[in-house]
């Protein structure tokens, strides 16, 4: 077995930096989770009107509804096995706003389907977003956001490309400073860009048979359809 992001990337998964190699080996697997912990520089808005739909996104912890300089950050990525068998990575990113913390919820699965990881968004799995790895040559992990789908109930439709956001992540590990570096971006192909936020952690990997997945890290619903 590999992890689902060797799976996305194949041969490329060697063209990674060591550090991030590791990072994105966590799974099953290694037996290994990664905790990084480290500070968001920026997290930033585009134009007003996108605040309101970042609120609402935000009660279930999808994105996040505020912005802010030089915030606490802790990013959880921790595999298990889901209600439908499936091997699962957690990316559950807290923000530790001085008024309260928000959380911006993932869980990650590699789709033998569509071929690539598909990353379900907040407490209850309703977005399903596709997602593309690239290596650059710098061995950073550039990831994209390709279609995403709204699933509740029988319901189950593509969200047109005229209100869905295009996402670009970039990750990187800085060798003089000993640490991570995370680039995200969230724009639209009308309206411009939405949200995003930069900064750095450092990791800690810790032993899955050990620590355990601990009590509010899975979704509270969980979604079969990819």
């Amino acid at each position: 077995m590999t992890s689902i992001f060797q799976r996305a990337l194949g041969a490329d998964f060697d063209r990674l930096h060591p550090n991030i190699r590791r990072r994105f080996s966590v799974g099953l697997d290694s037996g290994e989770a990664c905790i990084g912990r480290g500070t968001m520089d920026r997290i930033w808005h585009g134009r007003s009107f996108v605040r309101p739909f970042l609120a609402l996104g935000g009660s279930r912890h999808i994105l996040v509804p505020q912005t802010g300089r030089d915030i606490p950050f802790v990013i959880e990525n921790v595999p298990y096995t889901d209600s439908f068998g499936r091997e699962t990575v957690t990316f559950v990113r807290t923000f530790s706003f001085p008024r309260r913390p928000r959380r911006f919820d993932a869980t990650m699965v590699f789709s033998p389907e569509r071929g690539c990881v598909v990353d379900y968004l907040g407490t209850h799995q309703h977005l399903a977003t596709d997602l593309h790895f690239t290596v650059d040559s710098t061995g950073a992990l550039i990831i994209r956001s390709g279609e995403h789908r709204f699933r509740e109930g029988p319901v189950d439709v593509r969200v047109p490309d005229l209100i869905g956001g295009d996402a670009v992540v970039r990750e990187s590990y800085d060798d003089a400073a000993g640490l991570f570096r995370i680039q995200v971006r969230v724009g639209n192909r009308r309206f411009g860009p939405l949200f995003g936020y930069e900064g750095s952690f450092s990791a800690e990997f810790v032993n899955i048979a050990e620590r355990g997945v601990r009590a509010g890290l899975r979704p509270l619903r969980e979604e079969v359809r990819t």
